[in-house]
């Protein structure tokens, strides 16, 4: 393998390994219970971040493993398998459309939509998995909790891409 080969494996490595530390802690920075033994967090726009930021399969684990470590190290260790899962699949899709829609668009409307979509996929993806575990009826009333943090993990997700960026 060329040094070029090593040193864009590396760069990629601890890129992922800092982004998943960013996704745990942005997730356990701040904690609000919601009625369901959940927490609205921060820790999307990271989620966002590493799907924007890393191929997509880094951005996966990057998202699922800091996002479930955070459900671990805070005493939701039932979560932590459905999180890996669903927020994972938002990295994928933040990396996936935001490809596909840079395409016809401009960066901002497509990571505004692809983050849109993918917090979709967290509100849909939580709903569901605490439909199996409370009941559907019980499950909704996450929803709009969801969706609010959705909406400010969006926010701060395109203002630190923005940045970033820039630095």
């Amino acid at each position: 393998m060329s040094e070029k080969n090593v040193s864009e494996k590396t760069k990629k490595l601890v890129t992922s390994a800092m982004l998943t530390a960013i996704v745990c802690i942005a997730t356990m920075l701040i904690k609000i219970p919601t009625p369901l033994k959940g927490y609205l967090n921060l820790g999307d726009c990271a989620v966002l971040l590493s799907g924007w930021i890393l191929p997509p399969a880094y951005g996966f684990l990057a998202s699922g493993t800091g996002s479930a470590f955070a459900d671990i190290f805070s005493g939701y260790a039932l979560y932590a398998p459905a999180t890996f899962i669903i927020k994972g699949v938002m990295a994928l899709g933040a990396y996936w459309i935001f490809t596909v829609l840079s395409k016809k668009f401009s960066n901002l409307l497509s990571r505004l939509l692809s983050g849109l979509a993918c917090e979709i996929i967290m509100v849909l993806g939580y709903f569901i998995f605490e439909g199996f575990l409370y009941g559907f009826v019980s499950s909704a009333v996450n929803i709009p909790i969801n969706g609010i943090q959705g909406v400010i993990g969006l926010i701060l997700g395109v203002l630190l891409i923005k940045l970033l960026k820039r630095l």
